[in-house]
């Protein structure tokens, strides 16, 4: 990747006057362990980007560590919500306008409420999709909780 993509991510992390690092690389399956093995960075600082539902088909976002899990029961008390699931990718896709692999939580095709695991706030950078398969960006996380006005939640398995 020569020159880096302009996805709705990028443009959205532009206009808010964000700045950011490029990190192409080379998208295969293995999700955030791939690009931590690739990039030679700590998993734990790759961000997923989670598309997900409640039991009335209601879309959010959950972003979590790489190497984490998210506790689903733990999420669904925080939200006041019976039960929360991972959506089927085609549906992910509509919500987010983004290929499942490549889904950013800036620039969604629609808002959707996002939810950020609470300990991430105590990291100064992370790393999470760009809007495109095999393109990670890094920036500082004040700058994503200034962009995304994420709720903190603990739902870490």
């Amino acid at each position: 990747m020569h020159k880096p993509p302009v996805t709705p991510a990028v443009r959205v992390l532009r206009a808010a006057g964000v700045s950011f690092a490029h990190h192409p690389y080379l998208y295969q399956a293995g999700g955030t362990g791939e690009f931590a093995r690739q990039a030679g960075v700590d998993e734990h600082l790759v961000i997923k980007t989670l598309v997900m539902e409640d039991e009335r088909r209601e879309a959010l976002i959950m972003l979590m560590h790489g190497d984490r899990a998210v506790a689903t029961g733990c999420l669904a008390r925080a939200l006041g919500v019976k039960r929360v699931v991972s959506c089927d990718p085609a549906v992910a896709e509509r919500h987010t306008g983004y290929r499942v692999g490549g889904t950013s939580p800036f620039g969604i095709r629609r808002p959707l409420p996002i939810y950020a695991q609470r300990d991430l706030a105590g990291l100064e950078q992370i790393y999470i999709n760009g809007g495109k398969r095999g393109y990670i960006i890094a920036l500082a996380v004040r700058d994503l909780e200034r962009v995304l006005q994420p709720t903190w939640v603990d739902a870490m398995q």
